[in-house]
């Protein structure tokens, strides 16, 4: 417990008080994980949501650095039954997996054989998959790509895609800030895409076109 800018509450929202010195540093470091609901003119609330602790494990953050942030910024004590659903938020992303097979084309690969039995039992997966390569191992239609990744989103078990992309036709584009300028919430959203929070979304839906 320090007198930290953030109050971390035990329905997964975070109250960070803006006037605080280290509110700057703090907002920065719950980015990749925490999502920005509201932003009045003193305190700004976050929320923790699995969608958010899965896109920080996408972009290489684990459960430790996650719960050490909150530790280190938390004014109070921050709830036992939080921080152990975070742990296991966290660890049920990767334990499904997307790769691109030589033979096979697009196929889903689980490390936890349990897991790969439990999604093939979905009715939502089914219509997804092709057949069964090997105990671990099912093609998908590669057309299901992301249909797969939001199904299995909803199930609870996010696939970490390892498939590999085709890069597109560029589109340089250019903002010029010589006629307006961005409002306060403006700029922490594109500071929250930057630094990996909520504006990355996108890591386990994307798709390739």
């Amino acid at each position: 417990m320090t007198d930290g800018p953030l109050i971390v509450q035990s329905d997964k929202t975070l109250l960070l008080e803006i006037d605080h010195e280290l509110s700057s540093e703090c907002r920065h470091a719950i980015a990749p994980f925490a999502e920005l609901e509201r932003a009045p003119e003193h305190i700004h609330t976050y929320r923790i949501t699995p969608l958010g602790l899965w896109n920080a494990r996408a972009a290489l953050h684990d459960a430790e650095s996650v719960i050490d942030t909150l530790l280190k910024y938390s004014r109070y004590p921050v709830p036992h039954a939080l921080l152990v659903d975070i742990a296991e938020t966290m660890a049920r992303y990767g334990r499904l997996q997307l790769h691109m097979h030589p033979v096979h084309g697009l196929v889903l690969t689980a490390n936890d054989r349990t897991v790969l039995e439990e999604i093939l039992h979905s009715k939502k997966i089914t219509p997804l998959v092709g057949k069964r390569i090997d105990e671990d191992t099912i093609a998908v239609h590669a057309s299901e790509r992301g249909n797969i990744k939001q199904a299995l989103l909803k199930l609870g078990w996010p696939a970490e895609d390892l498939a590999g992309y085709v890069d597109g036709e560029a589109h340089p584009i250019a903002l010029a800030e010589n006629s307006f300028e961005l409002r306060t919430y403006q700029r922490e959203a594109a500071e929250g895409f930057w630094h990996g929070g909520s504006g990355q979304r996108w890591l386990l839906l994307a798709q390739p076109l």
